[in-house]
């Protein structure tokens, strides 16, 4: 590779990042949310699922997840979390939809670095994989951690309704 490509190269990565970015967010956006939903929300998961605690010891999630930002509504059609944190069973079906909607983003976006080897030597497309997956693995944790808290939660409003009541008095 000639210096003078590198220009060039680096122009050809960061367009391919940023279109394939915009392509899949926009499509996931368009994406209903009944498509999104899994019987398995109402149940709290199946057994291999790590629980919010695994995430939390062995990951220290919440010493990172606050840097992670909300890009929900970076594109029309998307919805920020924050807007859904409510105690309401509905609400959070929602926002359990909306952690696989962005769960799928990112891996859709993941594989992105495969197609720079079109173009770029060897070190570069290891470049892009590192990018690729310190872009989107914390992202991928976060999603699974916040869907199964957010699973447990409904899971005790379906055991105590009382709680179901009072969360509805103060909403």
């Amino acid at each position: 590779m000639a210096t003078t490509d590198a220009p060039r190269l680096v122009l050809a990565t960061a367009g391919l990042w940023l279109g394939w970015s915009l392509l899949v967010g926009t499509l996931a956006n368009r994406l209903p949310l009944a498509w999104l939903c899994d019987p398995a929300d109402l149940t709290g998961g199946g057994r291999r699922t790590p629980t919010p605690h695994s995430y939390e010891r062995w990951l220290a999630i919440r010493r990172w997840k606050p840097w992670i930002p909300d890009a929900g509504n970076a594109l029309p059609g998307g919805i920020r979390k924050a807007s859904l944190a409510r105690r309401d069973p509905a609400a959070l079906q929602r926002l359990i939809g909306e952690t696989r909607r962005a769960e799928l983003v990112h891996w859709s976006l993941w594989p992105a670095w495969l197609l720079s080897a079109l173009w770029l030597p060897p070190a570069g497309v290891a470049l892009n994989l590192l990018f690729a997956t310190a872009f989107n693995l914390p992202c991928l944790l976060l999603q699974r951690y916040t869907r199964r808290r957010l699973q447990r939660t409904l899971v005790r409003f379906a055991d105590h309704p009382r709680r179901q009541r009072s969360a509805d008095r103060a909403g």
